[in-house]
């Protein structure tokens, strides 16, 4: 199996030991393809997805631009929620580039970490 793949989920694993999202205060997990950004706000107390975004559709922009808009609108959804503050998990990734563009929209759009 590729080392990176890996590495990876190691880093997950010992992040998530740490973090848990509840219905007050969800976990904003954040996960990177080659091409595209997926955001959830996630209750680990009950187990649900509350809410759920990607770039799929989008065609245009930046992949960075794009995860941009998928942090405000994730916010945009989370606060129509009555969610006001989360816990920004990165998935292992490293706090750069698109994952730190999804923080920062979603920091934008109203949401606390």
């Amino acid at each position: 199996m590729n080392t990176k793949l890996i590495k990876r989920a190691k880093i997950h694993r010992k992040i998530r030991t740490r973090m848990s999202g509840t219905a007050v205060k969800p976990r904003l997990f954040v996960f990177r393809s080659a091409n595209h950004i997926y955001a959830q706000l996630i209750d680990d107390t009950t187990g649900k997805i509350l809410v759920s975004l990607s770039d799929m559709k989008m065609k245009k922009g930046k992949k960075v631009e794009r995860s941009l808009e998928i942090g405000k609108q994730i916010a945009k959804e989370a606060l129509a929620k009555k969610i006001e503050t989360v816990v920004f998990d990165r998935g292992g990734f490293v706090f750069h580039g698109r994952v730190k563009a999804v923080a920062d929209g979603a920091r934008e759009g109203g949401l606390k970490f």
